[in-house]
């Protein structure tokens, strides 16, 4: 089995030079199948695998305090048995063992329902270095997934169209759906920082500034870090200052939904924010705004007159 994962990620590496595959796709896998592969080690066989395995699998991560990491690493392991049987590598294996038809159920997972406040958004902004700064603003401005698109951003997403200059988006999560963002005042001012005065081809936007990865891509986790040491540097100043409360964690993708949110609350349609965030269905947008906003209800202001 611990033979199949590696060659389940060579085959995903070569989807992804092909195009097939995102690159963020292939970094989550060969992230998830190290766990798998100290779990299922040798010498148990892919045919060996059945559900109870799987699902004492999920037991154990959601017992060591890591249930949606356990689920993730499940649905990696899925996409290699799925890739084994469609292949007809394994001779005997016909079931997948990690499949909701074998019974698995999976850890029970929260929604994500962070709201980042102004207040928040800037206080950490002001403290973090100009690689964070740039991610948490073009993913607050464009809603677009900062794991498999924003990263991958190069001076070619920047054209024209109509005579303006616009950001295309091929958002990786959708197949390749193409979105065109016009570009603000705001944003082009950022973009044009990113870019510098002499535009490297191919280069990522947001990229290592020093060392030896100087114009390398950052890997999510790599910034996402960043992020959180940002975020304790702001809760160190807060303590400094006398300030109470400190700033819960977040996340790049709960700036997008704060963008989305923020959209909605400024009365902007939601097909217009449907279009950016890349949504097929409307009520998925509806659904992940209202999802990080509650509204303060009035109570009854009646007057009684007895």
């Amino acid at each position: 089995m611990v033979y199949w994962l590696d060659m389940f990620i060579v085959d995903c590496e070569e989807r992804e030079k092909n195009r097939d595959l995102s690159k963020r796709t292939l970094e989550d896998y060969r992230r998830d199948i190290e766990p798998l592969k100290i779990y299922f080690e040798a010498p148990m066989l892919p045919t060996d695998i059945e559900p109870n395995h799987v699902q004492t699998y999920l037991k154990i991560g959601a017992k060591n305090k890591r249930p949606v990491r356990a689920n993730r690493e499940r649905a990696c392991l899925s996409a290699c048995m799925s890739w084994l049987i469609r292949s007809k590598k394994v001779e005997g294996l016909i079931v997948n063992p990690c499949m909701r038809a074998s019974g698995i159920k999976r850890n029970r997972e929260r929604k994500r329902e962070r709201y980042v406040t102004h207040e928040e958004y800037r206080e950490v902004f002001a403290v973090a270095p100009p690689q964070v700064q740039s991610m948490m603003e073009l993913t607050y401005r464009t809603l677009q997934r900062p794991e498999s698109d924003i990263l991958d951003w190069t001076l070619s997403n920047i054209t024209t169209k109509d005579g303006k200059r616009i950001l295309r988006v091929a958002q990786g999560k959708t197949n390749g759906k193409v979105v065109d963002i016009n570009i603000s005042e705001d944003l082009d001012k950022l973009l044009r920082k990113l870019v510098g005065d002499i535009p490297r081809i191919g280069t990522p936007l947001i990229c290592c500034s020093r060392g030896k990865h100087k114009g390398k891509r950052y890997t999510y986790d790599g910034i996402s870090s960043m992020l959180k040491r940002s975020i304790a540097k702001a809760n160190q100043l807060r303590k400094k200052n006398d300030v109470p409360e400190t700033i819960p964690s977040f996340g790049f993708r709960d700036l997008k939904g704060k963008g989305a949110t923020d959209m909605w609350l400024s009365g902007i349609p939601i097909e217009e924010i449907q279009l950016l965030c890349g949504h097929e269905d409307k009520a998925t947008t509806e659904a992940y705004i209202k999802q990080r906003w509650r509204e303060t209800a009035t109570p009854n202001l009646v007057i009684m007159t007895v």
